[in-house]
C-alpha cells in the first residue's frame, strides 16, 4: 500500500558526520535538486575548524544545513525538523537545534562503543537506547551494512563500498520528500566517467537508499513541498563565491579591461581563485602568488599597467596586505581588494564566520589612508556588490574593499541571474594624450570628483613619477612640504567623500518611514534581520528594516533614515564595529545586539532583542 503524501511549506534538514563521511557533497546535492524542483531555498555549510581531526570526535563534525519552501526563506533555519546524525558526535553536537518532535535519522553503526566514547558520551550510555531521545522521531538505520548489502555485487573493498554511505542517505531523503534522482545521477556520471566500480556504487547506493523507503515500514508519511512562487525569470542555485566571481567577470567585460587577479590561497576565500581560473576565454588571468603580499602587489602592477587589478584574502591576510593597501591608496589606482571574513585573531577561527574586520576595514592601515567599503549581503547579492566594487574602484581611481564572510560565501540561494543586456556599462577613460593646453603631463590633476587621470605606460608624452612618497599637488613630485601634505591626506579624504554624490541614496528594506525600531544592518545578517522584521511587522509593530551596501562612504542620507525612529538596534557578527561608527559620525544612542559564536544570528534572537527594546 503506497505510503501517504503530506505537502508542508517549510523544511529544514541538517546533515551531520565526520568530514569523511561526504555530509557536504549530501548537502549540496540536496540543494541543487531543491532549486530544479523550484523551492526557495537557503544553505548553511558548517565545516570543521581543522582539516582532519580525528575521526568520530565532536570537533570532527562536519554539517550541512538547508531550508528550503514554498514560500520566500531568507534563512537557513534557526532550528531543524530533520536531523541525519551519521554517528554519536553528529548527534550530541546537533541535537540541540531539532525541533521538539523532530525526525532524526540517525546511523546505529556510528554508535558502538568506540564512537561513543570519542564522543564523551558516559560508559554505557547510548542515546539510541536509553529513551533520551523520546521527545522525537527516532529512526534507527545501520547505513553501512546497508550500503554494503546493496553493493556486494560489486568488486570493491569495504572501505570503498562504504563510502558510498552518504548516497544511500540521499537516496532515501529523496524518497521522503517525493525527489527524483535523475540530477544526481546526471551528476556522479559527469564526477565518475573515468571510474565505472565508483560510479555504479554511488549510483547502486542512491537507488537503494530510495527503495528503502519503499520496503521498510517505520515511515508512515512522506512529504512534499511545492514550488516557490517567485518572480518570473531563469534561476540557479549560486553560493556567495561563485556569484562574486561571476560579478568580476561581468564587469571586466562591462568595462573592457583584462582582469588579474594575484592572490594566496586563504579559507574561506580560496573558492574564489578556483572559479575565476576557469575563465581564460574572458581574458581572466589568474596568479597564486607566494604570499599575501605579493598577491597584492601583483594586482597593483597589472592596475598600474591598464588591467583591473583584484586581490581576495581573508582577515589574517588583510593585515599582511596593509602596506600595499596604503601604497594604492597613495598612488591613487583602481584596485578591488576581497576580504571573506572569518572568526579571529590570528588564525582564529578559518572555518567559522564572523563580521570583524570592519573596522580593519575603515582604519587598518597606517597613516590617514582613506578607502570606499562594499558589503555584500547574501550569496546572490556577491555578484551585485562585486560589480559595483569595480564600478567604483575604476570610475574613482581608488582601492576598494569588497567585504563578504564564510556564512555568505558557503551559503546558496536561488539567484535570478541577469543577461549581459541588462548590466550597465562601466565607462573607463584612459588618458591617451595631452590637450592642446596643456604643455606636460600633470598626474594629480583632478576632475569634479577629484580624480585624477588613467595613464598607462609607454603613452608617449605622458611620463610621469610613480610610488609611495608624498606627492606634490598636482605634479606628482616627491614633497616633504608640510602644507601640501595637510592638502593631500584632506583631498584624498575628499575624494572618498565625493562618492557619496555617485551612489544610491539609502531606502527602507521594509517597514513604516518613521516608527519605534529602526534595525540597521550589514553583510550576511540581511536574512536573520527580514525574517525576524518581517515577523514583528505581522504582528503590527512599528518595525523598520534597512540594509548597509555602501559602508564607507555612506549614502548621503543615512543620517536623517536614522534619526526617524525611536531606536536604532545593530545586529552584528563581533564585539561592536559598526555601531561605534554609527555613533562617531551620527551621534544617536545605537544599541549593539553582538554575537561572536563563529555562526549566524537566528531571526529568534532578533525578535527578542527587538522585542525588549519596543
Amino acid at each position: 500500500m503506497p505510503v501517504p503524501t503530506q505537502t508542508v511549506e517549510n523544511v529544514v534538514i541538517k546533515f551531520a558526520g565526520d568530514s569523511g563521511d561526504g555530509m557536504q557533497l549530501t548537502g549540496s546535492q540536496f540543494t541543487n535538486n531543491t532549486a530544479l524542483i523550484g523551492n526557495d531555498l537557503s544553505t548553511f555549510p558548517d565545516f570543521p575548524a581543522e582539516i582532519r581531526a580525528p575521526q568520530g570526535t565532536l570537533p570532527g563534525v562536519s554539517g550541512f544545513q538547508l531550508h528550503f519552501s514554498s514560500n520566500r526563506v531568507f534563512t537557513p533555519g534557526d532550528t531543524c525538523d530533520v536531523l541525519v546524525a551519521m554517528n554519536a558526535a553528529a548527534l550530541k553536537v546537533n541535537l540541540k537545534a531539532l525541533k521538539p518532535g523532530g525526525i532524526i535519522i540517525a546511523n546505529s553503526d556510528g554508535f558502538d562503543n568506540k564512537n561513543l566514547r570519542l564522543a564523551n558520551y558516559p560508559d554505557g550510555v547510548n542515546p539510541l537506547e536509553d529513551g533520551s531521545l523520546a521527545g522525537y522521531e527516532l529512526h534507527k538505520m545501520d547505513i553501512g551494512k546497508l550500503t554494503r548489502e546493496a553493493l556486494k555485487e560489486i568488486q570493491l573493498g569495504t572501505k570503498e563500498k562504504e563510502r558510498a554511505k552518504n548516497m544511500f542517505v540521499l537516496g532515501f531523503l529523496y524518497w521522503l520528500y517525493n525527489r527524483d534522482l535523475d540530477n544526481t545521477i546526471s551528476f556522479l556520471t559527469d564526477k565518475f566517467s573515468k571510474r565505472a566500480e565508483i560510479l555504479e556504487s554511488n549510483v547502486k547506493a542512491l537507488q537503494a537508499g530510495y527503495n528503502y523507503g519503499d520496503t521498510v515500514e517505520a515511515f508512515t508519511t512522506r512529504y512534499k513541498v511545492e514550488k516557490a512562487k517567485l518572480p518570473a525569470g531563469k534561476y540557479r542555485s549560486i553560493t556567495g563565491n561563485t556569484a562574486l566571481a561571476y560579478g568580476l567577470v561581468a564587469a571586466s567585460q562591462k568595462s573592457g579591461l583584462p582582469m588579474f587577479l594575484g592572490t594566496y590561497p586563504i579559507t574561506p576565500a580560496s573558492d574564489i581563485l578556483h572559479e575565476l581560473s576557469r575563465y581564460k576565454n574572458f581574458g581572466i588571468r589568474t596568479f597564486q602568488a607566494e604570499d599575501e603580499i605579493a598577491g597584492i602587489t601583483s594586482a597593483i602592477g597589472a592596475s598600474y599597467g591598464g588591467s583591473l587589478g583584484v586581490t581576495s584574502t581573508s582577515g589574517p591576510g588583510m593585515a599582511l596586505k596593509a602596506e600595499a593597501m596604503g601604497l594604492a591608496v597613495m598612488l591613487e589606482i583602481p584596485l578591488v581588494i576581497i576580504n571573506i571574513q572569518r572568526g579571529g585573531p590570528s588564525t582564529g577561527l578559518p572555518t567559522k564566520t564572523e563580521q570583524s574586520d570592519l573596522l580593519q576595514a575603515y582604519y587598518g592601515r597606517n597613516g590617514e589612508c582613506p578607502m570606499p567599503v562594499i558589503s555584500a549581503s547574501t550569496p546572490s547579492d556577491c555578484f551585485d556588490a562585486a560589480f559595483e566594487a569595480v564600478r567604483i574602484a575604476v570610475q574613482h581611481m581608488t582601492p576598494v574593499i569588497l567585504l563578504s564572510d564564510g556564512y555568505i560565501a558557503n551559503g546558496a540561494e536561488p539567484w535570478r541571474f541577469p543577461q549581459s543586456a541588462d548590466l550597465e556599462e562601466i565607462v573607463v577613460n584612459f588618458k591617451k594624450q595631452l590637450a592642446p593646453e596643456e604643455g606636460k603631463f600633470l598626474p594629480y590633476m583632478r576632475d569634479e570628483k577629484l580624480v585624477r587621470a588613467w595613464a598607462v605606460p609607454g603613452t608617449a608624452g605622458l611620463e610621469h613619477r610613480i610610488g609611495g612618497l608624498e606627492k606634490e599637488d598636482i605634479t606628482g613630485n616627491i614633497s616633504y612640504d608640510p602644507d601640501n601634505h595637510q592638502h593631500m591626506v584632506k583631498t584624498r579624504q575628499a575624494k572618498v567623500d565625493r562618492i557619496a554624490d555617485y551612489i544610491p541614496l539609502q531606502t527602507l528594506d521594509s517597514g513604516p518611514e518613521q516608527g519605534d525600531v529602526l534595525v540597521l544592518g550589514w553583510g550576511s545578517t540581511y536574512g536573520a534581520i527580514k525574517s525576524a522584521v518581517s515577523e514583528l511587522q505581522a504582528q503590527g509593530k512599528a518595525v523598520a528594516h534597512t540594509h548597509l551596501r555602501y559602508v564607507r562612504p555612506f549614502p548621503r542620507n543615512l543620517g536623517e533614515i536614522l534619526r526617524n525612529y525611536k531606536k536604532v538596534l545593530i545586529p552584528e557578527l563581533n564585539n561592536g564595529q559598526l555601531v561605534k561608527i554609527i555613533r562617531d559620525q551620527y551621534m544617536i544612542d545605537a544599541v549593539a545586539y553582538n554575537k561572536i559564536k563563529g555562526v549566524p544570528i537566528t531571526s529568534t534572537e532578533l525578535i527578542k532583542e527587538i522585542g525588549a527594546l519596543l
